[in-house]
This record gives C-alpha cells, structure tokens and sequence, in this order.
C-alpha cells in the first residue's frame, strides 16, 4: 500500500495537530538579525520600549516554525507539487520569549485542477495558539498535490 498522501487524502473539514515549539530569546533574536531585524526582535532593551514591552519574535519566524512542523508532519511524505501562494497571513497576538505555539491545520477546500487533471489543489487554514491558549497567528493558503494514480 502507498503510505504517500495525494490529493484524495485531504478532505475538507480533516483537522491535522503539527505539534507543538518553544521559543527561546536566543532563537527570537538569532532569527531576527538574519531576516527581520527590527529593534523589537533584536534587542531586548530597546523593545522594553517598544508599543510590545518586550522582545518579541518576528511574525515570519512563527510561519517558519510552523512550515517546518508541516514538512515534518504530512508534506515531507505527500506528492506535493509546491503551492501557488498564500492569500492571508495574520499575526493576532505577540509571541514572546518562552511561549509554547501549538500548530494545527485545517482544510477548508479541496478540488481537481482545471487545467492539469493530475492534479489536486488543497486549501488550508494553519493556526498557532500560545500555551495560554490565544490564537497568535493563522495562514491560509493553497497547496497543490498530484492525484492518485495521475502518473
């Protein structure tokens, strides 16, 4: 039996748990000073006195994280084709130094491509709630997977 996942596998309502990550200042401010290095994820004493308070990770670290659990929880062994996009990300609440985000997925949508019939276009909604159990980021997007026995 094939244990890949194809487009058949996602069905509209399925609710995925991806785990779940800690972030830490190190990794918040490593992060940061690579790919979003505004004071507020950088340097602990300036974001004091930030509109935060405090350190805070960058939005886009909370979507890395959250790209990496779902590699690691369903597409690093599905017949993903890629995605053509995301149409909304939203960043709801601070994550802070600490804070344990647990991820989950839902499909919102499923059906056959128009103009390729091998494949599947998946819509999704993925959202991180922090361990007090605020909702602090959703992301909803398409991906697109082959169909079973397409080739």
């Amino acid at each position: 039996m094939d244990e890949r996942l194809y487009w058949e596998d996602f069905a509209p309502g399925d609710v995925l748990e991806l785990g779940c990550h800690t972030f830490t200042e190190e990794e918040i401010v490593d992060f940061a000073r690579r790919w979003d290095p505004q004071p507020f994820h950088v340097d602990p004493q300036t974001a004091r006195a930030s509109a935060f308070g405090g350190l805070v990770a960058s939005g886009w670290h909370t979507c890395a994280v959250g790209m990496r659990l779902m590699v690691e929880k369903y597409i690093g062994r599905s017949a993903s084709l890629g995605s053509p996009g995301l149409d909304a990300i939203r960043w709801l609440a601070p994550v802070r130094p600490g804070d344990t985000l647990t991820y989950r997925r839902q499909i919102v949508e499923a059906r056959p491509s128009r103009s390729r019939p091998g494949v599947g276009l998946v819509r999704s909604r993925w959202e991180a709630v922090n361990q007090r159990g605020e909702l602090v980021m959703t992301m909803e997007g398409w991906g697109m997977f082959a169909r079973r026995g397409a080739g």
